[in-house]
């Protein structure tokens, strides 16, 4: 069921829900949760549609904000959704305008379940410092999306703006990797002496993998990337041989070790409503994504130059383990140079006479 609500408050909005859950027969929500997308038109739908799909695995109260401050009058519109296609759960999506829409925590506080956890979502654009926001000091757990846009957000700014409670989907998108990775090794103990891995340029979910990959291992770590999609590779070498798990279709997964027949796993790159599903899961403190933050530097996440389409080739650049130095590097300066006078001296060396 839904209602439409023009020009409405707080109060009016918590009062068709509790008419519409009387006229559905529901005394109460269900809901464990209360969950806040804070967006824009563009990206609200899928955000909304994720949500409700996550929802069926944690029920909750969705309350989806989209400002416009750009309007130049101030006001609140609302759609109340229960019931259907939202499951157990119920969603309320609101457009503030105008100078309202810099008061979305006063709108949204009366609006939150009672005795249950909050949870701030930012598909898209998010803030510098996610806690110290108007809707994310309403929650204990805040979660962003580092690639949400078309410009991604490095992770430095990321490590910049962290509070306990705070994570991201990128680092989410890692966890099929680092469980499988971990499983291979554990079927195959031995020692790691150098790590590379693949993906696509400026992929979040790379320089986190790489970056944990260096802590835990205390090896090099070489990130180069390709054309994808995400993440295509990770070589671990060994005293052993090497130990790959490839995927350069975004579906499939080779995963190759010493001494054994090459196996399929299945690595199909996750929608949006299984990574939110899989953060729900869990309302605490993500002490790896912490630990893994400390060890990214300035120096560690600088953009990697995009390569030439064509010819096609790879950049590359070495990471080390130590915090102080960073996991991540830079490009070789003294290749660049050699590469750069390779090409002029073939432009100026005359060509030879016609016989």
């Amino acid at each position: 069921m839904i209602k439409h609500l023009d020009s409405t408050t707080s109060a009016k909005i918590a009062g068709a829900l509790i008419d519409i859950r009387k006229e559905a027969g529901a005394a109460t929500t269900g809901a464990v949760l209360t969950l806040v997308i804070e967006t824009d038109e563009r990206h609200h739908y899928y955000a909304l549609r994720a949500a409700r799909e996550a929802s069926r695995a944690h029920p909750s109260r969705i309350l989806v904000v989209i400002p416009h401050p750009e309007q130049p009058f101030s006001g609140l519109d609302a759609e109340v959704r229960v019931g259907d296609e939202m499951g157990p759960g119920e969603a309320v999506v609101m457009r503030l305008n105008g100078e309202l829409a810099a008061h979305a925590d006063a709108v949204v506080l009366p609006l939150l379940l009672p005795d249950t956890p909050v949870v701030t979502w930012w598909p898209a654009d998010s803030p510098e410092d996610p806690a110290e926001s108007a809707l994310g000091k309403l929650a204990t757990r805040r979660i962003t999306d580092a690639s949400g846009t078309h410009q991604p957000i490095q992770v430095a700014d990321r490590l910049r703006g962290y509070s306990p409670g705070d994570t991201d989907l990128s680092w989410t998108r890692c966890t099929p990797w680092r469980s499988m990775l971990a499983a291979a090794l554990d079927q195959m103990p031995c020692m790691v002496k150098s790590v590379k891995v693949t993906a696509e340029i400026d992929n979040a979910s790379s320089r986190l993998l790489a970056v944990w990959l260096g802590w835990r291992l205390g090896v090099p770590v070489t990130l180069s990337t390709d054309t994808g999609p995400g993440i295509t590779g990770v070589h671990l070498g060994t005293d052993m041989g090497e130990i790959s798990l490839t995927r350069p279709d975004g579906m499939l997964a080779i995963l190759s070790m010493p001494e054994q027949p090459d196996r399929h796993v299945a690595l199909k790159r996750r929608e949006l409503a299984d990574l939110l599903t899989e953060e729900l899961r869990r309302l605490d403190v993500d002490e790896t994504y912490e630990e893994v933050l400390r060890h990214v530097t300035e120096r560690d996440v600088a953009q990697i130059e995009e390569v030439a389409p064509k010819p096609a080739k790879q950049a590359t650049i070495t990471m080390t383990a130590e915090p102080d130095s960073g996991p991540l590097g830079e490009l070789p300066r003294e290749s660049v140079e050699q590469e750069k006078e390779d090409q002029d001296l073939a432009i100026d060396k005359p060509l030879d006479d016609a016989p």
